[in-house]
């Protein structure tokens, strides 16, 4: 099963592969930033976790990379 999430101009298909994440970190947000999180993962039916994850990994695919510095 997926999920798509509409995350600031972009679409995010939510998959549930993320089943072994078993390495327990703390991260700590803006208060804005963990509402938007956790009221974007409750309308679409996955953990705050699932969430955090996946827009993690969308976001690694994703970046330019930075140009070498001399």
């Amino acid at each position: 099963m997926s999920h798509k999430v509409f995350c600031q101009f972009l679409w995010l298909k939510i998959k549930k592969e993320f089943g072994n994440a078993n390495i327990p970190r703390t991260v700590r947000f803006p208060e804005p930033l963990f509402e938007k999180l956790n009221r974007a993962a409750g309308r679409n039916g996955v953990s705050f976790n699932l969430l955090v994850l996946q827009c993690c990994k969308y976001a690694l695919e994703n970046m330019e990379e930075a140009p070498e510095e001399n």
